[in-house]
């Protein structure tokens, strides 16, 4: 018999599994533990609901979405290490669709919100973006302003391109789209330089 951790687990990797191929919709308590193999009773020992279980699956996924962001490593201009993050997202998006989708465009239970959870530094995927974007500013690589506020705006952009992607607005392949989204991202930082006499 598997250890109560093991066993968690499993029960969480079966949940992800479901959530990634079926959506949000399809992780409910019955189908996962027939997948683990113990009954809908005894997953209760481990999850006490549906959504504290989703939670558990969801606060993994932004350590891996860190690790996507974190791949793209950290060399360069703060300019290039800011399109870095980006890509990085940009990657998670594309290769766990349907978790991006519940983690980043559904209500969530849980979800962090903006300003509050955000300037207390809550958000592992967003607060990387508002440091550098705060070292550019006071670098005067960027105007001054506030960096929070900031990082949001671009975090959003991405966002909102990647959204529209999903709902099948662009005839684009996924290079182009990525070379769209640069193009629209390089406007934006050029936008937020600081200007000569200034800083």
């Amino acid at each position: 018999m598997a250890a109560p951790s093991d066993l968690k687990t499993r029960i969480s990797a079966v949940a992800l599994d479901l959530l990634e191929q079926d959506g949000p919709e399809a992780v409910t308590m019955r189908k996962v533990a027939t997948a683990v193999g113990i009954t809908p009773m005894a997953i209760y020992h481990h999850f006490d609901s549906r959504e504290t279980l989703l939670r558990q699956v969801t606060d993994v996924e932004f350590d891996k979405l860190l690790d996507f962001i974190n791949a793209r490593g950290h060399r360069g201009s703060l300019r290039t290490q800011i399109l870095h993050c980006m890509d990085g997202y940009l990657d998670y998006a594309f290769r766990r669709a349907r978790v991006f989708d519940h983690v980043f465009s559904k209500p969530r239970e849980g979800a962090r919100r903006f300003p509050d959870d955000f300037r207390a530094r809550r958000s592992p995927t967003l607060t990387p973006i508002a440091d550098l974007v705060t070292r550019a500013m006071s670098e005067g690589q960027l105007a001054e302003d506030d960096p929070w506020e900031v990082a949001l705006e671009l975090w959003s952009l991405a966002h909102g391109y990647i959204t529209l992607y999903r709902a099948g607005r662009f005839h684009l392949d996924e290079q182009q789209f990525r070379g769209l989204v640069h193009r629209a991202l390089k406007r934006l930082l050029d936008g937020l330089r600081a200007q000569e006499g200034t800083t």
